[in-house]
């Protein structure tokens, strides 16, 4: 099992701002058969050093999550998440 994590820092770090970010990743839920599961969490401590939003992805192996990265849906997604990210970090390891 490959789990994927990536945190999102948005420019517009307004509530509105992050639960419509969250809601567009959440929107990949059973769109994507290679993505077995998804957690989507929206920090609550809001300091200085805290990113907006969490993804956590599971995939089968290291192929199922290339093809996630190329999959239309997940294309569209990157296309948001360039607009609205100021900065973005990733993990990805087994499980």
């Amino acid at each position: 099992m490959i789990t994927h994590i990536v945190c999102f820092k948005l420019k517009d770090r307004s509530a509105k701002s992050v639960a419509r970010t969250a809601q567009v990743l959440r929107d990949m839920e059973g769109k994507i058969g290679e993505l077995k599961s998804i957690e989507v969490g929206t920090d609550v401590l809001h300091s200085d050093r805290s990113y907006d939003i969490a993804l956590i992805t599971k995939f089968e192996s290291l192929e199922a999550l290339e093809a996630y990265q190329v999959h239309p849906v997940h294309k569209k997604v990157i296309e948001h998440m360039a607009q609205v990210r100021e900065a973005s970090v990733a993990v990805d390891f087994e499980s």
